[in-house]
């Protein structure tokens, strides 16, 4: 019979017999749980036995307290309470009691934890401890080794983690690998504080390479981008050229050029050279060099976007004929559409093609479309100086024709700029002190732009002083210029005294543009240094003058790109709502975007509220904040909350709404994708329409590029899928577009963020072979979207001419007769089988794809993984989604290096049948080579003859 009552028990600890009092509590902890309404009348007295020293079973009284707080839902004092219960405290009990107060004891231990570990004077209570230490071991003795790891590093316990791990790799190697590679993943997600995240990572390396059976250095080298550690880099490769294990380097320095710092390749390289043991001439290092170099990789991806450019031209032609082309926003609109159509692909034939239309370009028009030439040819680092030679300095060309030709300089050798910044910096040099002259002014501040991009993370104090002399000079159309492109070339360092420097100048000039130009340079400087950057934030946040603040606010966004801190994301909302200046508020709520990068589901929930906020800012921030988290993901989440702010009554929302819908169907077509169809006609439809609002036209425009960049074989991706990292020049690429707003030529930059969809495959001599690889998915999933066609023109009718009835009775009978006389002579055809089986093969291929894509008009198709795959070469379009579904054949010639996980880039193969013949891949710099090598010895066969004519 169940106990209606606890007055017997409670009445008992009053008695002076401590063995009563002992049954009472023994009684008492049996039924708290349901009587604990009762016994909370009575604490007063169990708080009593528990202060008697003397008292045997005071543990026994604390914990009966700490259940009955836990009942009133009063934690604090449960988990209080629960240390004092020492041994009575039963971790390995099973109730919902010691899961919940185990869980709080836990996370008081981890804050008290972090905050020790930067302040040692905190004191935590050993019993906490004792409690934390139990758990743990519970889930070491339950194999539960990744929760203990988590719970670990989220106290910054290092000591325990590392125990862990030693403890596996005695025991199972490649367990502790898979353990090591998700401490890796935790030090982006769990670890907020970067010295803490150096330690862990530091250690990681001296337990890889304790490994002995399954030696992983590609983990090591996804290590070395997160602590932009050359040294350990160079050691690393000098271990594998010792071991002649020439194609895991090579791998890794593939690794390296598409993930790491620019500084961080300079150093590597420096220090390889510089080292007496190593013989810079042999092949393996000549070859490694050239890799670092990143001139292999740039090569590889414009040969995959020249040889797959699938431009719908007739899209920008439409959209040119269209808008008129005096004003110079349209000129410039459809100048940015055609560059990011054809960026990376070396087409200029639009511009060629249009030499009328691009006569029209004035002032800043001009500027940009002479700029476009580098985004275009990004990447092609052999011809670059060729291409622009007519608009260089030096030619006869206009003032703006002259910086836009800088400017493209620097956008084709972005993050390489090793050929070209002494070139720039030269020039900067030579006129930083002539300010005077409006000529000097626009070729200056093309210089800056140009040398800011191309000397991108490079740490060059020699560049920095130069700039500084440029920006010193006041001029507010290149210290513009010189400001932002100080930020890029010190990227990430923190570098004090430039920031001192930067922010002391922009609360003394008078420009705005001056102003403008630091802010945003003082918040690239602070990228990715989290915590560390806080004083900076204050600091602007605090100043009077609003475009300060909104620095402050790309300063937060910056320094925690996507780390989701909560804190950051509570700043900048509460900035988004209260700061007075609409320009504070909308660079707060487009912000989000970059916390939000990883952790990017959760941006629409956080921003839908705000996308319906009276303030056109703020809704153009969102819109904008949702394209730069969801950029390249086809998120539906994101499109719902899109849809209704492109129909915005603001010119200016609608614009950000289309290019941020852009940005997040990139590259998707209407079978994976329903709604794209949709978004391609909207943008059609607003440039058509002749009452539509200027700013709408050029977003509308604008999109029609983005969506179909890089001849629609590149997608904006903010995150190595490879090392785990974020793409630093993809973030600052959407960093600077985000600023083309109030200035149109740094629309240019949103170039830096298109990363090409391939899986290039190279031998150990660096060039690509032609083989096939398996996707086991569906084609028509994956396939370009169709091209638009050409209206044909309509003939204006003719005029109805009179017919009498008896010549139409006439006619009808003549054509009966020929028609029976053609039966007769002619036997009826019959379809061949063969082809309807076909036909019928086709019509069941479309309905099943439309049943697929019909499931949900809105959602995405959902991919299934196909037994029977088809074959696609080397070097072709490989989607993100499409990468899983990728697969070597087991039996073919070329075995990737590195086991293949399903991410892109360059993938270094072994060929296991060398002495066999193999074609290679043309690429582009050979294509223009104008110096052919020494030909090894050969003999030409017939059908080799036959190729050549």
């Amino acid at each position: 019979m169940a106990l209606v009552s606890a007055a017997p028990y409670l009445a008992l600890l009053s008695e002076q017999d401590s063995s009563l009092k002992a049954y009472a509590l023994n009684s008492l902890n049996d039924v708290v749980d349901q009587l604990w309404a009762e016994i909370a009348n009575n604490i007063t007295d169990l708080e009593e036995l528990y202060e008697d020293q003397s008292f045997e079973k005071r543990a026994l009284a604390a914990l009966i307290i700490s259940k009955v707080y836990y009942n009133l839902g009063d934690f604090d004092a449960s988990v209080r309470y629960s240390l004092f219960a020492g041994d009575e405290f039963n971790i390995e009990e099973q109730s919902q009691y010691i899961e919940t107060i185990v869980s709080q004891c836990i996370n008081l231990y981890s804050s008290l934890s972090q905050k020790k570990y930067v302040d040692s004077s905190v004191e935590i209570d050993p019993r906490l401890s004792g409690i934390f230490e139990r758990m743990l071991e519970k889930c070491i003795k339950t194999n539960e080794l990744k929760l203990a790891i988590g719970i670990s590093l989220e106290s910054y316990r290092l000591d325990i983690v590392k125990h862990v791990l030693e403890q596996q790799i005695k025991v199972n190697e490649e367990n502790a690998l898979n353990l090591i590679n998700y401490v890796l993943v935790c030090t982006n997600t769990v670890i907020s504080n970067t010295t803490f995240r150096s330690e862990v990572l530091n250690s990681l390396v001296s337990l890889l390479l304790s490994l002995s059976k399954s030696q992983d250095f590609f983990t090591i080298f996804k290590i070395v981008v997160q602590l932009n550690d050359s040294k350990l880099g160079s050691t690393i490769f000098k271990e594998l050229i010792k071991k002649n294990e020439e194609l895991i380097a090579y791998q890794g320095a593939f690794d390296l050029v598409s993930t790491a710092s620019q500084e961080l390749l300079d150093t590597t390289i420096s220090e390889l050279t510089s080292d007496s043991s190593i013989d810079v001439s042999e092949p393996v290092t000549k070859r490694l060099l050239s890799i670092l170099s990143g001139v292999p990789t740039c090569d590889l991806d414009i040969t995959f976007l020249y040889k797959n450019n699938n431009t719908d031209i007739t899209i920008l032609n439409k959209t040119k004929n269209l808008l008129e082309s005096r004003s110079s926003v349209f000129h410039s609109a459809v100048t940015f559409a055609n560059a990011f159509m054809h960026a990376g692909t070396t087409d200029d034939s639009f511009f060629r093609k249009n030499l009328e239309w691009l006569g029209r370009a004035t002032n800043w028009s001009k500027f940009s479309a002479t700029a476009a030439l580098g985004v275009i040819h990004k990447g092609n680092l052999s011809q670059g100086r060729n291409i622009l030679k007519p608009y260089l300095p030096g030619s006869s060309g206009a003032a703006h024709s002259k910086g836009g030709s800088l400017f493209a300089l620097g956008l084709i050798y972005a993050g390489h700029g090793r050929e070209i910044i002494e070139y720039l910096k030269l020039f900067i040099d030579e006129h930083g002190n002539s300010a005077g002259s409006s000529e000097t002014e626009i070729i200056l501040h093309g210089a800056a732009l140009g040398a800011g991009v191309a000397g991108m993370a490079s740490g060059s104090e020699s560049l920095f002083e130069a700039l500084k002399v440029v920006l010193y000079s006041d001029s507010a159309v290149s210290g513009q210029a010189a400001g932002l492109a100080m930020g890029l070339v010190m990227l990430g360092s923190g570098n004090e005294s430039a920031i001192n420097d930067m922010f002391t100048y922009a609360q003394e000039t008078q420009h705005e543009n001056i102003i403008r130009g630091l802010a945003i340079g003082i918040a690239l400087l602070n990228y990715g240094r989290e915590e560390k950057a806080d004083y900076v934030i204050e600091k602007l946040m605090k100043q009077e003058n609003p475009i300060l603040r909104y620095g402050g606010a790309f300063t937060i966004a910056l320094a925690y790109a996507g780390t989701g801190n909560n804190g950051a994301i509570k700043k900048l909302l509460h900035y988004a709502v209260s700061d007075p200046s609409d320009d504070v508020r909308r660079a707060s709520v487009l912000s989000l975007g970059f916390l939000l990068i990883r952790s990017y589901t959760a941006a629409p929930q956080i921003v839908q509220l705000l996308s319906q906020s009276h303030n056109p800012h703020v809704r153009y921030g969102t819109a904008m904040a949702l394209g730069i988290s969801c950029a390249g993901r086809s998120l539906p989440a994101a499109i719902e909350v899109l849809e209704p702010l492109t129909k915005d009554p603001v010119d200016f929302v609608r614009q950000g709404a289309l290019m941020a819908s852009a940005m997040i169907l990139i590259q998707q077509n209407e079978t994976a994708y329903p709604k794209v169809q949709e978004f391609t006609k909207q943008y059609a439809d607003t440039i058509k329409n002749k009452h539509e609002d200027a700013l709408a036209k050029f977003g509308a425009t604008l999109a029609q590029g983005i969506i179909d960049a890089g001849g629609r074989n590149v997608s904006i991706n903010l995150e190595h899928a490879q090392t785990n990292t974020l793409n630093i020049k993809a973030i600052v690429g959407l960093t600077v577009f985000a600023q083309s707003w109030y200035w149109f030529p740094l629309a240019h930059f949103l170039s830096l963020s298109f990363t090409p969809t391939s899986i290039i495959g190279v031998r150990s001599d660096l060039k690509a072979p032609q083989f096939e690889l398996n996707c086991h998915a569906k084609p028509e999933l994956f396939q370009y979207p169709p091209k638009v066609e050409e209206a044909k023109e309509k003939q204006p009718d003719k005029l109805a001419t009179a017919v009498l009835s008896t010549t139409k009775k006439a006619k009808s009978r003549a054509k009966q007769k020929q028609n029976k006389k053609d039966k007769m002579d002619i036997d009826e055809e019959k379809p061949e089988p063969a082809k309807e089986a076909e036909k019928e093969k086709e019509k069941e291929k479309e309905v099943s794809v439309k049943e697929e894509s019909k499931e949900n008009k809105n959602e995405p198709a959902v991919i299934r993984y196909t037994k029977t795959p088809y074959k696609i070469g080397n070097m072709t379009r490989v989607l993100p989604a499409q990468s899983n579904y990728i697969a070597f054949s087991k039996d073919d010639r070329y075995v990737p290096v590195r086991k293949f996980r399903g991410t892109g880039g360059v993938v270094v193969l072994e060929d296991t049948k060398p002495e066999e013949k193999a074609e290679t891949i043309r690429t582009v710099r050979q294509l223009n080579a104008t110096e052919a090598p020494v030909p090894e010895p050969f003999t030409l066969s017939e059908e080799d003859l036959q190729e050549d004519d």
